[in-house]
């Protein structure tokens, strides 16, 4: 599957939650990123919920434009996907307990989503982690490893033709 369309289809599921609380959402979005094997729902989910903590964590800030990152990129042989915010970052003592099953750093938050994530990620033969930004906010990524080679598109053996 190729990364980038889940992606966009995240973009466009999430956009009109996104400008109603006043994010502004720049999609990066390699052009030469490798295809993965992955289950497209599974990676949607853990992008989504990359998305709405993001989109959380700025909900507070009022000095500075809320701009949300997504980015894709080749990494070797895995293809790589980051959403950045400029909200209120991680507390450092916080960094190493949010992919713990019930932590949460939201009020009324259950605690599962990033736990969740690093399972499905985690399935995937991939890893999930967050760095703090330069300034203001965090990045949280993953990375996957990319289809085999050789490995046909579902939507190029879709569009063959039998001789």
């Amino acid at each position: 599957m190729n990364l980038n369309d889940a992606a966009l289809e995240v973009i466009a599921l999430s956009l009109a939650e996104l400008q109603k609380n006043g994010v502004v959402l720049r999609p990066e979005l390699a052009d030469d990123l490798p295809l993965v094997t992955g289950d497209r729902v599974q990676l949607q989910q853990v992008i989504l919920n990359l998305v709405l903590n993001a989109s959380d964590a700025m909900s507070g800030v009022d000095d500075r434009p809320r701009q949300l990152v997504i980015r894709t990129e080749r990494e070797d042989d895995r293809a790589r996907l980051t959403v950045q915010d400029v909200g209120v970052g991680i507390e450092p003592y916080g960094m190493e307990k949010l992919f713990e099953p019930f932590y949460t750093t939201k009020n009324g938050g259950m605690g599962i989503g990033l736990s969740v994530s690093r399972s499905i990620i985690e399935g995937h033969h991939g890893r999930l982690w967050a760095t703090l930004n330069d300034g203001p906010g965090a990045a949280f990524s993953f990375s996957i490893p990319r289809a085999p080679a050789g490995f046909a598109r579902s939507e190029d053996l879709c569009n063959t033709q039998a001789t």
